[in-house]
């Protein structure tokens, strides 16, 4: 049998339909009337030999050529999509699309884009906020923001800021805590998304760096950063806060961090891209401003000593 492929229209009007076990929805996805779809599944047929769907009473079903071909033409116009999408990228200089965490888009990233704005009013900015595994090469996002260890040999990797923690409350509730020991019987408020930092950065690490004694450490939880930080904000506990997400709350004073002591952890924030794409104009602006901004957040740490997690 020979391996010359069919017309590439017959191959697309399978996938969909195959996708939506409907000719009739397939066609409205391919703007075609099922007439037109049914010929192409047809000539497709036809050129292989063997039927690929069952015609049912106003149903269709795969079959076993059908459910053999069905996996591989779903895989592949989803590669042709996404080369196509980043054929179209390569050019594309007035967009940029970049994916980070809620809690730093939220605390960090957000309310300091007016001044990439400003600077580089050519492009058009689109934020996608999330956690999920994103394929930088597929996916339709040109660069992401990711808080941990690294490293992504596959991708251009570049880290551009240090995390640590120190309790953090509000100035009225700084004022009833002036000393490191009137934590032990505050109200304490844990975050669950730095449970994967190994060494641990959590309220017990904190209190053996102070060298301060263990205490009961229940308390409220909270399995986002920006949430925990709201609760701080209300006066509900204290926090042990990621300077990276709280700098700008430690400016305007709406939080404090009255201990001289915090707790720094190796995991760090990186920029992410695909390999050679880094110098592209719009990819490497967003990169020099990123760098630019650590710089507000960095002046935080000459003002605390800073011991790594492992100690």
């Amino acid at each position: 049998m020979p391996d010359r492929l069919p017309p590439l229209t017959a191959l697309r009007a399978f996938d969909t339909a195959a996708r939506h076990m409907s000719f009739q929805q397939a066609a409205a996805e391919l703007n075609v009337t099922p007439a037109a779809l049914s010929f192409q599944i047809k000539s497709l047929e036809e050129h292989l030999g063997a039927p690929l769907f069952q015609r049912l009473n106003r149903a269709v079903k795969l079959t076993e050529a059908g459910r053999a071909l069905a996996p591989g033409t779903k895989d592949g116009f989803e590669t042709l999509t996404a080369a196509w999408r980043a054929a179209r990228r390569v050019n594309d200089h007035a967009s940029l699309t970049v994916t980070a965490g809620p809690a730093f888009t939220a605390t960090w990233l957000a309310p300091r884009l007016y001044s990439f704005a400003q600077a580089h009013p050519e492009i058009e900015l689109r934020l996608s906020a999330g956690l999920g595994l994103v394929n930088l090469g597929r996916d339709g996002v040109d660069l992401a923001v990711r808080f941990g260890y690294g490293p992504d040999p596959d991708l251009y990797e570049e880290p551009f800021l240090n995390e640590w923690v120190t309790p953090m409350m509000t100035p009225a509730l700084a004022e009833q805590m002036p000393n490191p020991a009137d934590l032990a019987k505050a109200q304490l408020l844990h975050q669950d998304d730095i449970r994967f930092l190994d060494p641990p950065c959590d309220w017990p690490a904190w209190f053996r760096a102070a060298n301060l004694p263990a205490r009961d450490w229940t308390g409220q939880r909270y399995s986002q950063a920006d949430h925990a930080l709201d609760a701080a904000l209300s006066g509900a506990g204290v926090i042990l806060g990621r300077i990276s997400l709280a700098s700008r709350l430690l400016n305007e004073g709406r939080l404090v961090a009255p201990y001289a002591l915090g707790l720094r952890t190796a995991a760090h924030y990186r920029i992410l891209c695909v390999k050679g794409s880094e110098t592209r104009p719009h990819i490497a602006a967003f990169r020099a401003w990123l760098r630019e901004q650590t710089a507000v957040v960095s002046h935080h740490d000459r003002h605390f000593t800073l011991i790594d997690s492992a100690s």
